[in-house]
């Protein structure tokens, strides 16, 4: 396996929303953090900067209805903001 090219923290939002999905959900979203950890921009996790209030932020898609939030805060870490639908957003 490969080394990770970012490290990450994690909002007490983002613990709190991500309880509330069932173990399926949680293992698919694991298995994206995975994946964005070692490349960001890999085409399945449509990742895009947001714009507006949240012009700072950028999200990955889990599922359909499923997203990551986070920001960059270092060249080697990222923070999770949120997870949800698009209502995380507001």
């Amino acid at each position: 396996m490969t080394q990770k090219k970012y490290t990450y923290d994690v909002s007490r939002k983002f613990v709190k929303s991500f309880k509330r999905y069932n173990i399926k959900t949680k293992k698919k979203i694991t298995q994206k953090i995975d994946v964005f950890l070692e490349d960001p921009y890999q085409p399945a996790l449509k990742t895009h900067k947001l714009t507006g209030k949240w012009k700072d932020y950028w999200a990955f898609s889990i599922e359909y209805n499923v997203r990551i939030m986070f920001k960059f805060v270092a060249n080697d870490k990222v923070e999770f903001i949120n997870v949800g639908p698009h209502g995380i957003y507001g």
